[in-house]
């Protein structure tokens, strides 16, 4: 039980010959290595109307995605919270962990594929629904970490870079925690470099465990505050104070960071080491910040 999946379950812009519309269950692996393809990955898809949209009815479909994998997940993740509740009844029925995340990079790619390739296909598509957004996240106000993980005065950080060619390697790396996905979801240029932000702190250990426990979804910069700060979203609606700005050159660094992570389409990466002269990652999460489905 050591792989995580990825759910969606909502209706999709095709009518049914009831003038209803047409609900559909995705399920997918979430997956972890930077160079695992999507062609071998599990799936499973299902259509049904809208007199079936109820938690009953999700956990007979989980149960019939494990049936065809052959092995149950150690959780589930979700990203569209207006479903939370009816998704994690579903889950906890089916003895699964349900996690609200904006972590299903996966799932995201999968659904534009259908958008584009599937649901146009349906008799009873219709255009002007798939244009409307199912999905409105609330403005989410950023929380300061906990006083235990907050920066010492020795702690340091630093903005840097890494080419797709040795984030490639990533899997030889020595890692303490880790999260990557395949490189090839996001389809960056291989000339572009991936930027980063790499922290060493004496707390490394401890710093790392708890983020592992997170779902890690991007790094994003605020700036409508004062002093502006690097803002670490997770979860579905969670975002932490990772940094502060108080002067222009430090707000320089990360305006730059910014722009670096426009031009990898959204790729970046958080690092943690205990200290800059060792080369062991005590932890790596490699991240997304992409549109919002």
């Amino acid at each position: 039980m050591s792989k995580i999946w990825e759910l969606d379950f909502y209706s999709r812009p095709i009518i049914d010959e009831n003038n209803k519309k047409l609900w559909e269950v995705l399920i997918c692996e979430s997956l972890s290595d930077v160079k695992q393809s999507t062609a071998t990955s599990f799936r499973y898809s299902q259509f049904t109307s809208n007199q079936s949209v109820n938690s009953l009815w999700l956990k007979e479909a989980i149960e019939e995605a494990i049936s065809q994998a052959g092995e149950a997940p150690k959780k589930i993740r979700f990203f569209r919270r207006q479903m939370n509740n009816m998704i994690a009844k579903a889950c906890e029925d089916a003895n699964i962990l349900a996690a609200p995340s904006r972590r299903t990079y996966t799932l995201k790619r999968w659904l534009e594929e259908r958008s584009l390739n599937v649901y146009p296909q349906q008799a009873g598509y219709d255009e002007k629904l798939a244009q409307v957004s199912s999905v409105q996240y609330p403005d989410i106000k950023a929380l300061p970490l906990p006083d235990a993980l907050r920066t010492e005065k020795n702690d340091k950080w630093s903005f840097v870079s890494l080419d797709v060619e040795s984030l490639e390697e990533m899997n030889e790396w020595e890692i303490g925690f880790r999260e990557a996905f395949p490189l090839s979801l996001v389809g960056v240029d291989p000339q572009v470099s991936i930027p980063g932000l790499l922290i060493f702190s004496s707390r490394a250990l401890p710093l790392a465990a708890w983020l592992s426990g997170l779902e890690l979804a991007w790094l994003k910069l605020e700036e409508s505050v004062s002093p502006p700060r690097l803002r670490l979203e997770t979860g579905d609606t969670d975002s932490w104070i990772l940094l502060n700005f108080p002067d222009k050159a430090t707000l320089a660094e990360v305006v730059a960071f910014e722009q670096k992570k426009k031009a990898a389409k959204g790729m970046h990466f958080l690092a943690i080491q205990s200290r800059p002269d060792v080369e062991a990652f005590t932890g790596f999460w490699l991240l997304w910040d992409n549109l919002t489905l």
